[in-house]
Formats: structure tokens, sequence, C-alpha cells
């Protein structure tokens, strides 16, 4: 059999070179394709395949804007083409994306920089996204036509567990396996941490700018599911039978109209989250973190210094506006509202409401999330400050999202155009920080040198930037100035 044929546990797999020194198995299914009877249930084993699949292709996304096929559920590996001595740390990527958009085939996440410089395995995924993998339509089941809830979340841990049964097979060692994954990507991550399921399906775990509060009970949940159908114009009576066989473009479509009008008048909750459904999801991530009982496995969690920037301009669905933030604040009290709006400077201009909606979308609950899980392993805090002079002259600064450039290598094209008006060097500073921390926790369970462990006392955090350096309790009047508020559920 040739190296770049694979057995896994439902057949064999055929990969293909990248340059010389990487191979690329791409496409390779982890569940039975989410159509007919098998919409909207929990994920099901893959039907085994004789003779060898060519796995030479991306698989098509999840259902979202542009495209609506449903056959989703694959994944893919990136390994060095060298053989290696003993099995490779294995590197599992959730793409981000609101659980509305994104792919594992973006060139973003290629992932060869991460594989060259660290020999390691990479795997990226794909998951069901929008209604077709995070709304709970339980309460229109059937005893003919049962529904199941957090699809999306069900589908990540197939990955995880497939990763498991195969990838010693490419090269990498299932007893060290570091999760990781970027805004929803990294609620995932935080999600997966306090899933029973996932239990024993990684070692350590990294989450970059993870929304972690947006989980909710399921009369909430339950609510949206029956807006989302009246959206679309189905009666209840005609529920079952509607999401079983409706087009997946009428999916996204009334999807895409409840996210935006939820934005407007529940600012600071996401229809499209895991739900707290007493079993698969038994608590609130917040809850389990603050009771120090999420999987105790080693974590890098962090945010970027001015998150919520970027939203108002591309992606407009944070409480980043006035009228969005009263909104918000309606059930707290006033006082709390007044001593949060009064940390921000400047408010309620553009710059300083937007660094509000971001802070309290990804910075405040990572920072719950952070303190809660120093009791039961070892935890690291970031903040990613560096920002090339086209993003300050442009406002953004470090927006949600910029991190990525570093922890991926961004190179060519895209690194010139971020960097033309400066900031090459400075890039390739950041870039050498980032990697070598993550390759380095990867490998071995902790950061590299010089990046202390967090703790609730002094909060120590690495500023990384192109001279990073740690800081205890960054913005800590800021952060006080958050306590007591109380996110939705």
């Amino acid at each position: 059999m040739s190296a770049l044929e694979v057995h896994t546990d439902a057949g064999a797999v055929g990969g293909r070179r990248i340059d010389d020194d990487l191979t690329a198995w791409r496409g390779i299914p982890y569940a039975a394709p989410p159509v007919g009877p098998l919409r909207l249930r929990a994920p099901q084993p893959v039907e085994p395949w004789s003779g060898v699949r060519r796995a030479f292709h991306f698989g098509s996304p999840a259902p979202q804007g542009g495209g609506t096929d449903e056959d989703c559920l694959t994944l893919n590996v990136l390994a060095p083409g060298s053989t290696s001595g003993s099995p490779r740390p294995v590197m599992v990527f959730i793409h981000g994306g609101a659980y509305s958009g994104g792919s594992s085939s973006s060139s973003l996440y290629s992932g060869q920089s991460l594989v060259r410089r660290g020999d390691i395995v990479y795997v990226s995924i794909n998951y069901r996204l929008g209604s077709l993998g995070y709304l709970d339509f339980t309460q229109f089941s059937t005893p003919e036509r049962p529904f199941d809830s957090n699809l999306g979340l069900r589908d990540q841990v197939a990955a995880l567990e497939w990763v498991q049964r195969n990838i010693a097979e490419f090269g990498g060692d299932p007893d060290n396996v570091t999760v990781f994954g970027e805004s929803a990507g990294a609620n995932a991550v935080t999600t997966l941490m306090t899933t029973p399921a996932a239990k024993g399906l990684f070692a350590r775990a990294i989450a970059e700018s993870p929304p972690v509060a947006s989980a909710y009970h399921p009369e909430r949940a339950a609510r949206w599911s029956r807006e989302f159908l009246e959206i679309a114009g189905v009666p209840p009576a005609e529920a079952a039978t509607w999401l079983e066989t409706a087009d997946p473009a009428d999916f996204v479509e009334a999807g895409t109209t409840l996210a935006r009008r939820g934005a407007d008048e529940e600012p600071g909750t996401r229809a499209f989250a895991p739900v707290v459904d007493g079993f698969f999801l038994p608590t609130h991530p917040l809850d389990c973190f603050a009771s120090g009982s999420g999987h105790p496995v080693p974590l890098i969690i962090g945010t970027n210094r001015h998150e919520g920037r970027v939203f108002p301009r591309f992606l407009n669905i944070l409480p980043t506006d006035p009228t969005r933030i009263d909104k918000m604040f309606s059930h707290v009290d006033a006082s709390v509202k007044e001593r949060a709006i009064a940390a921000y400077p400047g408010y309620p201009g553009r710059r300083a409401a937007a660094d509000l909606g971001g802070d309290v979308t990804f910075w405040e609950p990572s920072v719950l999330c952070a303190q809660g899980h120093t009791t039961v392993a070892p935890t690291y805090s970031y903040r990613y400050d560096f920002a090339p002079r086209l993003l300050r002259v442009l406002g953004l600064g470090a927006t949600h999202a910029t991190e990525m450039y570093a922890v991926f290598g961004l190179t060519g094209p895209w690194a010139r155009l971020l960097t033309a008006l400066g900031g090459r060097r400075g890039l390739r500073a950041v870039t050498d920080t980032v990697q070598s921390h993550w390759l380095h926790f990867a490998r071995h369970g902790t950061p590299a040198p010089g990046w202390p462990q967090y703790s609730p006392e002094r909060r120590e955090t690495l500023i990384i930037d192109d001279t990073s350096r740690v800081e205890n309790d960054p913005l800590g009047e800021r952060r006080r100035a958050w306590l007591g508020y109380e996110h939705r559920r």
C-alpha cells in the first residue's frame, strides 16, 4: 500500500502530496450525511466503502449563504510527508463564523505553517451550522419523526471520536490531541470542555476569543425555534413534515432573518448556539467553569484588544451601538449598567460602544472561564494587541479574528496587503510568538517558557504584540466594572 493510502475504520482513503513535504487527505466523512430521515438527528456512523476513496478535495461546507449541500460532515488531515519514530501531536481546529457560516476549506485554515514548524498532524472539521445545526426543534418531535438537540455540538464530538479511532493511522497520537478554535469555534471548545460525551477525547484546549456565555436554556431555545417556523410560514401542525422535507435553502433564509431580528430585539444573545438541554449539555458552561467541573485539561484562553470594532462595519450582530446596549442592560440593575459604561471613556462614541460590545461578548466571559478553570487544570491567559498600521488607520486595531493571521502564519498577497502601511516585521514577530506557544502547548501541555499560569489572585496575562510582555490583571478596573452583570440564558 502506498504511503498516501491510509486505512480508516470505514475504509481506505487516498491522499496527495502538497509540495514535497506534506500529505493531505481532504473531505473524509466522519459521520453519515445528515439528509432525509437523518436531518436534525444526532450524527450516525459512516457507511463503510470498499476500495480506496479519493480524499483529494475538501468536502462541502454546511448549508449557509451561497451553498446548501447538507452532505457536509467531513474532515481533513494534513501531516508531514516524512515518517516519524514516535506518534506526532495532533491539533484539531474548529472554525468560527457565528455558528452560521464558515468552512474548514478556507485558505487561512490550511494548517501548513503549523505542520511544517511543529511536526504535528493537523485536522480541520466541518459541522452543521445555522438552523440545521443550532436550533432546537425537539418540541416538534413525533413518535414517527424525532428530532435531536445540539446537532453541531454532537457533530464536533463525533469528529473527535473519529480522531481517537483513526488518527494513529496518519501518524498522530490519540493521547495527545489539542482542540482549538476561534470565535464560535472557540465557543465550541469551551462548550466541549463541559460536555460529558467529550470527556477523554482531547488532552488540551485553546480558545481564541470564545463567547463562553453563548449557550441557552431550553425555554429560550424553544421560543427561537417557534419564531423560526413563523418566519418560514409553517404552522405547528405541519412542523415535523416541513422540517424533514424543506429545501435547505429555506432553512438558511429563515435562519438569516431570525438572526438579524435577534440582534436588534435581544442584543447580547445569539439564536444559533448550544442548548443546555439537561442531558447532552447538562449544565451551562459558565456554571460548569465557576464550580470547577469542566474537563481537567490544560487551557489557553484569550481575546483581542479591540474585539468589537469590526462588527458594526462587516457583521452587525453584536450590541455595539447605544440602542442595542440599552436593551442588553435592561435585565440588570441600573448600577451595573452605569458602572460598566463608565469604564469606556468616550461612550456613546462609536469606538467606545464597539469596545463595550466586544468585551461583554468575548472578554468578560473569557475571564470568568479562566478564573474558574484554574481550580482544576493549568490555565494560561493572553490578550492579542498587535495591529499593523493599516488596521489602526481604519480604526479597527487588534480586532476580532486578527490573531488568526499569526496562528496560521499569514503569507503572500494578503500579508502584504495587511502590512502595506507598515508592520511586516511586527507580524513576523507575533507569528513567531503565537506559533511557538501554541505548538509547545500542543506537544508538552504548557506554552513556551516565559508565559506564567493564570491565577485569580494575580491574573497573569501574556500581552501579545511585536514586543510581548506579561501583565498582571490588565484593565483590572474595567474587569471589576462588569462584576454583577448576568448574561441572558
